[in-house]
């Protein structure tokens, strides 16, 4: 697995929107891009679905492990990996400070609500 670099870091955070693409069940074809809101915590970069564990996104991105993101239209082959608990409080305390004076500051409590929790997802580039 690779790192994010420092420049792809920086245009996650300054951009609101990152679209994830897991592949569809061929493992091959990728899914229709969905938007979501991205984090960077400690140079890793998470999301979580908004409905929760049964975002369909999320259960693509669960079960095929890979697919595609695009930031600021710029497309990254990825990983995706279930975040666990382990960042929950810094992932928690990133979405008040990236989005909790924006226009969308209605949906931070949603995001750290327990369904969003619980479908974090680490995003890392391959």
């Amino acid at each position: 697995m690779t790192a994010w670099t420092t420049d792809q870091l920086r245009t996650i955070i300054e951009h609101e929107d990152l679209f994830v693409s897991p592949f569809r069940e061929d493992g091959v074809t990728y899914g229709t891009p969905t938007q979501t809101w991205a984090l960077v915590v400690d140079g890793k970069v998470y999301v979580r679905a908004a409905n929760g564990k049964d975002s369909r996104w999320y259960q693509a991105a669960i079960t095929q492990k890979a697919g595609r993101v695009r930031v600021d239209g710029v497309d990254y082959e990825v990983t995706f990996e279930d975040a666990g608990s382990d960042d929950e409080a810094a992932i928690d305390a990133a979405y008040e400070a990236k989005y909790g004076s924006a226009e969308e500051s209605f949906a931070v409590p949603i995001m750290q609500g327990e369904g969003p929790k619980g479908a974090s997802v680490r995003v890392s580039p391959r």
